[in-house]
């Protein structure tokens, strides 16, 4: 199993990021996936995840601003981030939904003030 993030960066408050993360060695269509973050300091949460339907939920802090997506086809997830806040820096990793797959090494996000 292979997770790859890709997409974060330094943004300034208010701007946008996507993130993309591949998955290898796994059924990808049948698998549920998140996107968690974590804070410098902090424990690993998660923030979204996306069903195999397509259904998907999110973390208070982040709802009607990240919208979580997936591309079967490309063996994809993305997270489209917007209205970014200082509090959402942090490594983003994506994982299945229970969160038992090997981690990748995750894509900082740094969001400035």
């Amino acid at each position: 199993v292979q997770l790859v993030e890709s997409g974060g960066g330094l943004v300034q408050a208010g701007g946008s990021l996507r993130l993309s993360c591949v998955a290898s060695g796994i059924i990808f269509s049948i698998t549920d996936m998140g996107w968690y973050r974590q804070a410098l300091g902090k424990e690993r949460e998660l923030v979204a995840g996306i069903t195999r339907a397509g259904s998907t939920n999110y973390v208070d802090s982040v709802k009607g601003r990240f919208t979580i997506s997936r591309d079967n086809a490309k063996n994809t997830v993305y997270l489209q981030m917007g209205s970014l806040k200082p509090e959402d820096t942090g490594v983003y990793y994506c994982n299945s939904l229970y969160g038992e797959l090997s981690w990748g090494q995750g894509t900082q996000v740094t969001v400035s003030s």
